[in-house]
């Protein structure tokens, strides 16, 4: 995968509702629990609402509790990159997707230990899930065998 493949455009930003615009341009924080993703159990893959990059797996995604969409890692390793954030007096490391630039949420590192022990705390606002069964239409064929040699569940990942 070649991250300028999904650049930020014009249009890709003036297609974001108010809420995904804040979230994904300006590294707003929506509330816990009352997000689109936090407690979906389909698999498919999540990709950059901005740019369609693909960034996430259901088969990385685990129950961490807090309330936001958690996975252990990116779908390929240089999907997302990661900043320092200062902000709300606090140093955490912030996620952002490689190619449009997109704030995405942050990493901790009290993920699941067996899975390398980092949990990708993720907002909804900045992905779109495609569910596995709609891979190909959607022009992501090449993750359908994520799905076609892995267990479906999430569970399994949870910690």
């Amino acid at each position: 995968m070649n991250p300028t493949d999904y650049p930020r455009t014009a249009e890709a930003l003036d297609a974001l509702t108010a809420h995904q615009y804040t979230v994904t341009q300006e590294g707003g924080t929506e509330p816990p629990f009352r997000n689109a993703y936090w407690d979906n159990h389909e698999p498919g893959i999540y990709v950059d609402v901005v740019s369609g990059q693909p960034l996430f797996s259901s088969t990385d995604k685990f129950d961490s509790g807090t309330g936001w969409p958690s996975f252990t890692r990116p779908i390929e390793p240089d999907a997302v990159t990661t900043a320092t954030d200062r902000t709300l007096g606090m140093v955490r490391t912030e996620a952002i997707s490689s190619g449009a630039g997109s704030h995405l949420g942050h990493v901790f590192d009290d993920g699941p230990r067996a899975a390398g022990g980092l949990r990708y705390c993720m907002n909804s606002a900045a992905l779109r899930f495609i569910p596995a069964d709609s891979l190909e239409e959607q022009g992501y064929g090449a993750y359908r065998g994520l799905f076609d040699t892995t267990p479906h569940s999430t569970e399994e990942h949870a910690s």
